[in-house]
């Protein structure tokens, strides 16, 4: 485009001198920003406090502002409130070239690899809390998630000293750095407020913890596999170490990347299914399907949920957690037809980009049929954009997404919910950083009774057995993965190589052979083994 035909952004009119816009922003800005979308279209500028912003949603303006380099965008400067949180020369604070060395040093225990050992510290953090619902009862469901994700999220990426050894401290530690989390610590992050003073001691605690448990894991020399142990283990490209100060702020931005942001969506997870009764019983069906009433969730299985991941999806596109990306303009910035300049600050707006009608019709509807891959109105990176996108792209999606399918693939098995209130009174509370539903958020639950979902078939094989007939083992091949749980049941029956691959070595149980086979049916991961009828020739 021709440079000469830029212009500057639209920009809102009116606002409170030296205040800006900040009343009308402050009370909801995703209200606040919709209205300024409509007002001045997919670039707009409004003011905060002394500071210019250019609002940016839509697609295209939204690619711009992923797209931009470290030195036209910068979010360094946008973050200044997390720098007394994760310390000075950590993610935010440094420079753009340390920055994303710190990030990809995160990256090894996000990974393939070890995730795979995480499904199983999830299911056994999740069966512990429900260890004490007992049959029926009534719960605070963001209460309960944001206990879950934090046992989970510590449990998985700082390791056992921390979710076994700390855990009461440590909860108390992040309690305090999380509440300093205010507005005014984008302007004045360093005001001698109590909350302030709280966090400042919460962060030099927090530093001495992690060179306690660095100095015993260094001299016990027993690793872990966590995250903790890969940033140890970490170097920077002129091969230096981390040191404790930096493995604290890693450890601690790790933790607010995923702990409220998974928490939050998990309870909205719920409250839309809870919403739309319908959808709950498709997911169900999924589910049951796939685990039966006690089959292991597995890292490979919670691939294999499309239905319950796009709901997750859905959930993502109305309720995002984060709803504002900010980036401060280092280079004049240009986007569609307009130039910003130098020193304005730049947003995304996902939770305002997600209700565009030409992305996603009929916008303002609950339909996880979007993502089918018929529609698949999340094919456009820069319109569904619940993680970011590209170069800062959250590291953590894969593992988001993961643990939502796991949380969900049990608790759904183990209990049936109603919402307590209204549906229409559960709301997101955008007077938070990271929005979640609005506080009180209460569910009654009750023990679920088992339901056989293939009751026709099983009814078949039931009247087979109780005539005298026998049945057949059929094993569907595209199903089976190699797990082998059916091989640990019936030795007898099923046997599985190296490298995964099944042999039946009786399609025609019977007596005590046939219940084994039928634990075998009851545990398979993938539900690749089924009993029918036997087919006469």
């Amino acid at each position: 485009m021709n440079p000469a035909t830029l212009k500057a952004p639209p920009k809102l009119p009116g606002g409170i001198p030296f205040a800006g816009h900040i009343a009308a922003f402050g009370q909801n800005p995703h209200a606040f920003m919709m209205r300024l979308r409509q007002a001045l279209g997919d670039v707009a500028e409004f003011r905060l406090f002394h500071q210019p912003m250019v609002l940016l949603t839509g697609a295209e303006a939204s690619e711009a502002f992923y797209r931009a380099p470290d030195e036209v965008l910068d979010q360094g400067p946008a973050y200044r409130l997390m720098t007394p949180i994760f310390g000075k020369g950590v993610v935010f604070d440094a420079p753009p070239e340390k920055r994303n060395e710190q990030l990809l040093m995160l990256m090894p225990a996000l990974r393939d690899k070890p995730m795979r050992s995480y499904a199983g510290i999830i299911v056994e953090e999740l069966e512990s809390l429900l260890g004490s619902w007992g049959e029926a009862g009534e719960l605070d469901l963001l209460a309960f998630t944001k206990a879950l994700t934090m046992y989970t999220s510590s449990h998985c990426l700082l390791g056992p000293e921390f979710r076994f050894e700390l855990s009461a401290e440590f909860a108390e530690i992040y309690r305090d750095l999380e509440q300093s989390l205010q507005p005014i610590a984008y302007v004045f992050p360093h005001l001698p407020l109590p909350a302030f003073r709280r966090r400042d001691r919460a962060r030099h605690r927090l530093h001495g913890l992690v060179a306690q448990i660095m100095d015993r894991r260094a001299r016990t020399q027993r690793p872990g596999t966590d995250m903790f142990q890969a940033l140890m283990d970490a170097r920077y490209a002129d091969g230096s170490r981390l040191s404790a100060h930096e493995i604290t702020g890693l450890l601690t931005a790790a933790i607010f990347a995923g702990h409220h942001t998974s928490a939050g969506t998990a309870a909205w997870v719920l409250i839309e299914l809870l919403r739309h009764p319908e959808e709950l019983e498709r997911v169900l069906d999924e589910i049951d399907r796939l685990f039966g009433a006690e089959g292991p969730v597995t890292f490979e299985a919670l691939r294999q949920v499309p239905r319950l991941e796009n709901v997750i999806k859905e959930v993502l596109r109305l309720h995002p957690p984060l709803i504002l990306l900010i980036r401060k303009v280092m280079r004049d910035f240009e986007v569609k037809d307009y130039r910003i300049a130098a020193g304005k600050f730049v947003c995304a707006a996902p939770s305002v980009t997600h209700r565009i009608p030409e992305l996603f019709p009929d916008p303002e509807r609950f339909d996880p049929d979007r993502y089918t891959p018929e529609r698949a109105e999340d094919k456009n990176p820069f319109g569904w954009q619940a993680f970011g996108g590209g170069r800062h792209k959250c590291s953590g999606n894969a593992f988001a997404l993961f643990q939502l399918k796991a949380i969900f693939c049990v608790l759904l098995r183990r209990y049936r919910f109603e919402l307590v209130n209204p549906p229409e009174s559960y709301r997101d509370d955008y007077r938070k950083m990271v929005v979640e539903p609005a506080s009180p958020c209460l569910v009654r639950y009750r023990r679920r009774e088992w339901r056989k979902t293939s009751a026709p078939l099983r009814q078949a094989v039931a009247t087979a057995l109780a005539g005298g007939q026998s049945v057949q083992v059929v094993v569907d091949r595209d199903l089976c993965k190699g797990h082998a749980a059916c091989m640990a049941e019936a030795p007898e029956i099923f046997r599985v190589d190296q490298e995964g691959h099944l042999e039946l070595l009786d399609a025609h149980p019977s007596g005590e052979l046939l219940e084994k086979v039928r634990a075998a049916e009851r545990y398979c991961p993938n539900r690749a083994i089924s009993l029918k009828p036997r087919q006469e020739p």
